[in-house]
C-alpha cells in the first residue's frame, strides 16, 4: 500500500484500514488511526507508519480520540511485531534476546526476524535501542543530569552509554544534555531527484544531510536535536556544497570528496571511511565492510554504524546491504535507498 493509497483512506476515513496503518501529523505531535473524526491536516504534514510503535519511536503520541493503538491489524505480522514491541517496551533494561522473545510471542527466531524487518525495517534488537535512546534523550532533556537520566532510560552503566554516545548522540551525554550549547550550525533546504535535502554544516565541515518529504520537517529535526545550538538558514555559505550533493544525485558528479564534521567513535570513523571507498554504482554487504576491516564478526556493528551515519549521501551507507542482497534498511525511507541504487547502477553502466 503506498503513501497515495493510505492519504486516500484517511480522506475517506475508512475503518477497513484500521490497524493497517497510522498516520501522524508533524505539526501536532500526534498519530492517529485512518478512520479518526479529528480535522484533517494539510497532506504536506502527514507522515505514515505500519504500527503505533514505529510512530512513537519517531516521537509521536496517540491520540486521545481515536485510540489508534486498540486497532485490530489484519496482517498477523503486524500483530506479531506489536506484541513484541510491547514486551520490549515493558522492560527496557532487559536484553532483547531473539531467541527469548521469540518463545514469549510463541513463534521462531526466524519468522520473529523477518516480521520485524517486513513492518519496521530493524531488528528487535535495533527497535529496543532506538527507543532506550529516545527515553535516554527525553530524560536527559527533562533532568539535565545524565546518571538519572540513563538509569530510567534502561542503560546499566554510565560506562555503556559514554562509550556509545559520539555514535548515537553526536556528542558527549552532558553537551547533549545542554541541547548542544556552543554550536554554530548553518542550513539550506533545496528541492532534490528524490524529494527535499537538507544539508547542515559548522565552521569545519557538513554535520548533517538529511532527505524527506517537506522542508519544515526537516528544519525541525535538526532544531529538535540541537535545541541549544545557534542554528541559522545560510544558503550562500552552503551553496557550493548542495551544489556538489545535488548534483552527485543527478548523476552529474560521481564522486563526491567533502569535508565533514561528526564526531564518532574511532570504530565507527573506520566503517564510514570504508562506505566512503564503495565505488559508485556498486554494493557491499556488512559482512564484507567487517572482513575488510579485519574483524569478520563485527558485522553487526558494521549495521549499527550505518544505521547512525548523520551525513547520508556523503557518507554512502546506501550502498550497503544485506549478504542475501536484500536491501535492509535506511533512515531516509527503503523506496530512496531503492532509487538511489537504482540510479547510480544505470549512471554507471550508461
Amino acid at each position: 500500500m503506498n503513501a497515495a493509497s493510505r492519504w486516500r483512506a484517511v480522506l475517506a476515513r475508512d475503518r477497513r484500514f484500521d490497524g493497517a496503518f497510522v498516520y501522524a501529523v508533524r505539526s501536532t505531535g500526534i498519530y492517529c488511526r485512518p478512520s479518526c473524526a479529528s480535522r484533517k491536516p494539510r497532506r504536506g504534514q502527514v507522515a505514515f507508519f505500519p504500527v503505533p510503535e514505529a510512530a512513537e519511536r519517531a516521537g509521536f503520541r496517540a491520540c486521545r480520540r481515536c485510540h489508534p493503538g486498540a486497532a485490530s491489524p489484519a496482517d498477523p505480522r503486524i500483530a506479531l511485531v506489536r506484541s513484541v514491541c510491547r514486551l520490549i517496551d515493558a522492560r527496557p533494561d532487559v536484553p532483547a534476546s531473539l531467541a527469548t522473545l521469540s518463545a514469549s510471542a510463541a513463534t521462531t527466531p526466524h519468522r520473529l526476524l523477518r516480521a520485524f524487518r517486513a513492518v519496521l525495517g530493524v531488528t528487535p534488537r535495533q527497535y529496543r535501542d532506538e527507543r532506550r535512546l529516545a527515553r535516554f534523550k527525553t530524560q536527559l532533556k527533562e533532568r539535565k543530569k545524565v546518571s538519572p537520566a540513563l538509569y530510567e532510560a534502561g542503560y546499566g552503566s554510565t560506562s555503556r552509554v559514554y562509550e556509545r554516545a559520539d555514535a548515537q548522540l553526536g556528542m558527549t551525554p552532558a553537551t547533549y544534555g545542554r541541547g548542544g550549547a556552543g554550536t554554530r550550525i548553518a542550513f539550506a533546504v533545496v528541492p532534490c531527484a528524490l524529494g527535499r535535502l537538507l544539508v547542515a554544516a559548522t565552521v569545519r565541515g557538513i554535520c548533517r544531510v538529511g532527505i524527506g518529504d517537506d522542508a519544515p520537517a526537516l528544519e525541525q529535526g535538526l532544531h529538535a536535536e540541537f535545541p541549544a545550538a545557534t542554528i541559522a538558514r545560510d544558503d550562500d555559505t552552503l551553496r557550493s556544497w548542495v551544489a556538489e550533493i545535488t548534483a552527485h544525485l543527478d548523476g552529474r558528479q560521481p564522486h563526491l570528496d567533502l569535508p565533514v564534521d561528526v564526531r564518532a567513535t574511532a570504530f565507527q570513523r573506520r566503517v564510514w571511511e570504508a562506505l566512503r571507498k564503495i565505488p559508485y554504482g556498486s554494493t557491499r554487504s556488512y559482512s564484507e565492510i567487517a572482513r575488510a576491516m579485519g574483524n569478520a564478526k563485527a558485522t553487526r556493528a558494521v549495521a549499527r554504524a550505518c544505521a547512525t551515519n548523520p551525513v547520508a549521501i556523503v557518507v554512502p551507507c546506501h550502498r550497503v546491504v544485506r549478504a542475501d542482497g536484500d536491501l535492509g534498511g535506511y533512515r531516509w525511507g527503503i523506496e530512496r535507498k531503492k532509487e538511489l541504487l537504482a540510479r547510480e547502477a544505470g549512471e554507471a553502466t550508461s
